[in-house]
């Protein structure tokens, strides 16, 4: 029987909740912001001193990993039409920006002041810094600092790793970890059916597995990529880099089908040019991929074994109903991820780093020639960081496969890194 727990947060402290992924960080912001009800005799005091706002709702707010990349399935939609050229006076705009044209950084700072409108007392951060560049990290953290500093606004932040906590902290709050640990020197073992030969269904002419030549794509009067030219050979593993904004999500959305502009560019994949006959689905079966987005977008409350199923259909959500065989692999690499217990949990109760590990396991089912890795990390513990970085390098290891992986951290790259691509932002004037 767990034992009790007391805690106090008192006026002025700058608060961390520090724990390893499933350890209850989630749980316990429940409990605080009153969405988690306790049993009869416990309870959670507040005294909100002075302030004229009664509510707890208007005293605490937090924001989310979701909150953070947008309002969930609205951006995701709006990001489809923005994609799509669908743009009218109804996009959300910010400083003369629609709204879905943003940096993760922009967004993020755009979700702050949202969050500030209210003059809350407390402010709840989940993951601050994910998916943010060193000056985007930095700019939040001076944001922050200058707050608590100018207008007495006290914040708690939610972290996995005792690194991504900021130096204006006063005071960490370390929860235990109830989850079954793991060794970790252990090096998974991948069976020989999870990893593909090289043939594809698309006939390879040349070794080239991707090819852009002179690529240009506009939003409005914004230019993201101006005659961009890049060339994947199979079997190379490519480490994308760039600041927020400067293209790397657009670009993998030319290379998954995302994105309708594609079909007007010169874009080879696996030996054929974009819009020459082949469908959506011919494409993205022989990708493996996940990102922030596809996390966004999925809110899908099923089992996550579902989950990782949908990987073999490519869909947000499972239409098809898998085989036997298909969901004994589907627990084979989640075994191999360190999330089998998850495999019967709702997915929409799992916390988010939970749900990223289903989700990049997701990627991996259908054992994909090409696998895109947008920061596949996001929200985990070092442990699970460190197990999933080991299964990523012997899935790669195999010369069929073709590795594109974009992130801000260079210390979380895999190794077997054998290119590199930085993106920068186009000239506002092209």
């Amino acid at each position: 029987m767990p034992e009790p727990v007391t805690l106090d947060i008192y006026e002025g402290e700058q608060v961390a909740i520090l724990g390893p992924n499933a350890s209850g960080k989630t749980r316990l912001v429940e409990i605080l912001t009153g969405k988690w009800p306790l049993l009869y005799g416990n309870e959670v005091k507040y005294d909100f001193g002075d302030s004229g706002q009664r509510l707890v709702s208007e005293n605490i707010k937090l924001m989310t990993f979701r909150d953070s990349y947008g309002d969930q399935d609205t951006t995701y939609y709006l990001q489809k039409r923005w994609n799509q050229h669908e743009i009218d006076e109804d996009m959300p705009m910010v400083n003369g920006q629609p709204l879905i044209s943003l940096s993760s950084g922009e967004l993020r700072k755009y979700q702050l002041r949202r969050a500030l409108a209210s003059h809350p007392r407390l402010l709840i951060i989940d993951n601050p810094f994910i998916g943010l560049d060193n000056k985007a990290r930095q700019q939040l953290h001076d944001t922050l600092e200058q707050l608590i500093r100018d207008g007495g606004l006290q914040v708690m932040l939610i972290v996995s790793r005792e690194k991504d906590i900021p130096d204006f902290i006063t005071r960490v709050i370390t929860v235990k970890d109830a989850r079954t640990h793991y060794d970790e020197n252990e090096i998974p073992q991948l069976p020989s059916s999870f990893i593909p030969s090289p043939s594809n269904t698309f006939s390879l002419t040349s070794s080239s597995l991707l090819q852009f030549s002179k690529v240009n794509i506009r939003y409005g009067s914004r230019t993201i990529l101006h005659d961009f030219s890049w060339t994947v050979q199979c079997g190379e593993h490519w480490a994308i880099t760039g600041d927020n904004g400067s293209g790397k999500s657009t670009l993998l959305s030319l290379i998954c089908a995302d994105n309708p502009q594609a079909y007007a560019c010169d874009i080879r994949l696996f030996g054929r040019r974009r819009g020459s006959g082949e469908s959506i689905w011919e494409i993205k079966r022989h990708i493996g991929y996940v990102s922030p987005e596809l996390h966004r977008a999925y809110q899908k409350n099923v089992p996550a074994i579902q989950v990782v199923a949908s990987g073999f259909f490519d869909s947000v959500g499972l239409y098809v109903r898998p085989n036997e065989t298909q969901l004994a692999r589907c627990r084979s690499w989640m075994k191999l991820f360190g999330i089998e217990d998850l495999a019967d949990r709702n997915f929409m109760q799992l916390s988010s780093g939970e749900q990223r590990l289903c989700l990049l396991t997701r990627a991996f089912v259908k054992s994909p020639d090409l696998l895109i890795l947008d920061e596949p990390f996001h929200g985990l513990d070092d442990v699970l960081r460190a197990r999933a970085t080991r299964v990523i390098e012997t899935y790669c290891s195999n010369p069929a496969i073709t590795l594109l992986i974009v992130s801000h951290y260079t210390d979380e790259l895999p190794v077997g890194i054998t290119n590199t691509l930085h993106l920068t932002r186009p000239s506002e004037n092209l």
